[in-house]
């Protein structure tokens, strides 16, 4: 099935004989990029990439993946681009990112009304953290699991994840606000609250695998540019740290 879908070619394809294809990632995080009911991507990052994409030339070949195998394709080489997150540890000399990131992405700490709210990384010593499989949060996961006064459980996804808290099988979940907050539609999802815990940056992520990887970046962020100058999508975003909660690991912000 995946040999069909083109993902074993080395670069883009051709389409029809006309644009070339560009095989591009997607996984369930709503709403900023999701599958939807008629088994379509979609989404706000989505439809940015959709327009980038066509404005630098290309046709997008939109492929739905868990976000442990969009890493895994991302290293081998099996699709070309993903609009995610900058600064990902075990992609970090796998991918080139774009210098322009149209959205931001905040990570929370959730937890029930009536829990204190985390205002330090060290708030979660002797907790219970529930996170969801297949995240690895930027490398704070990571980081996190070495506390031996920490103890990590984890959820399949994001309702999931919230279900769990609910019924006080963790003090908190790690979760990012966007897709929470899309998700947050049963009457005693009201008891949830949030602390925010980063910041992140939203760009194109290209596999350097892709031996055109460095004109694909340069490619779409002077498409973004040229639709800013249009009027048809956001300002670009100054990348910087952006905000992260006291005792977060420096080293983790990129």
């Amino acid at each position: 099935m995946l040999a069909a879908a083109g993902l074993m070619v080395v670069g883009p394809a051709q389409a029809d004989g006309d644009r070339p294809v560009l095989r591009i990632a997607y996984a369930e995080f709503p709403p900023i990029e999701y599958r939807n009911a008629d088994g379509e991507a979609d989404g706000l990052f989505i439809d940015l990439t959709r327009k980038v994409a066509e404005e630098a030339g290309y046709t997008p070949d939109f492929i739905y993946l868990p976000v442990s195998r969009i890493y895994l394709y991302m290293q081998n080489g099996n699709i070309d681009v993903w609009p995610g997150m900058t600064g990902i540890p075990s992609l970090k000399d796998a991918v080139l990112e774009t210098w322009v990131s149209p959205i931001p992405v905040q990570l929370s700490a959730w937890y029930v009304e009536g829990t204190p709210p985390l205002t330090h990384l060290d708030d979660l010593n002797g907790k219970t953290l529930i996170v969801i499989g297949g995240y690895t949060y930027g490398g704070l996961l990571g980081r996190l699991e070495a506390f031996d006064n920490i103890e990590i459980t984890e959820a399949p996804n994001h309702r999931s994840g919230i279900d769990m808290l609910k019924r006080n099988r963790g003090d908190y979940l790690l979760d990012y606000r966007q897709p929470v907050r899309e998700i947050l539609t049963h009457p005693s999802d009201r008891m949830l609250r949030d602390s925010e815990v980063r910041t992140r940056n939203g760009a194109w992520i290209f596999s350097l695998a892709n031996p055109r990887a460095a004109i694909l970046r340069e490619e779409f962020d002077d498409a973004y540019l040229r639709l800013v100058e249009r009027g048809e999508v956001p300002p670009a975003r100054e990348l910087n740290k952006g905000f992260f909660i006291p005792g977060y690991p420096e080293d983790l912000l990129q």
